[in-house]
């Protein structure tokens, strides 16, 4: 079973495998109960928000993770995958700009990502 961190890290790092950009991990903690780590990723289009969803929950669920929930994937503007310690937002630009958690969490700590993690 992979620690929390060590699942931040791996989703960030199977986002990154995806193509995806702009991909940070925050430490929440300390801010709030619903996660310990948000991973933020952006992809170009509809069909990349469906594949790093797809990517990322074939690859955990090799180590018997599943994420509790996933939302928006049909959509494809915002993606949510619930895995309890971290959850991953996967946007397109254009609403990862708008949400902007990165700002509405601006007391969370950055992780650095680790690609050791793959």
């Amino acid at each position: 079973m992979l620690k929390e961190e060590e699942l931040a890290q791996a989703i960030a790092v199977y986002c990154l495998d995806e193509k995806a950009v702009d991909v940070v991990i925050l430490d929440v903690s300390e801010l709030t109960i619903i996660a310990d780590y948000f991973v933020i990723a952006t992809a170009r289009s509809r069909v990349q928000v469906q594949s790093i969803v797809e990517m990322v929950q074939e690859r955990l669920k090799e180590f018997d993770i599943l994420p509790s929930r996933v939302e928006g994937v049909e959509q494809g503007s915002w993606a949510v995958m619930d895995y309890s310690s971290t959850i991953l937002h996967v946007f397109q630009p254009e609403d990862r700009e708008y949400y902007d958690l990165e700002n509405l969490w601006g007391d969370a700590k950055e992780v650095d990502i680790n690609e050791s993690y793959a």
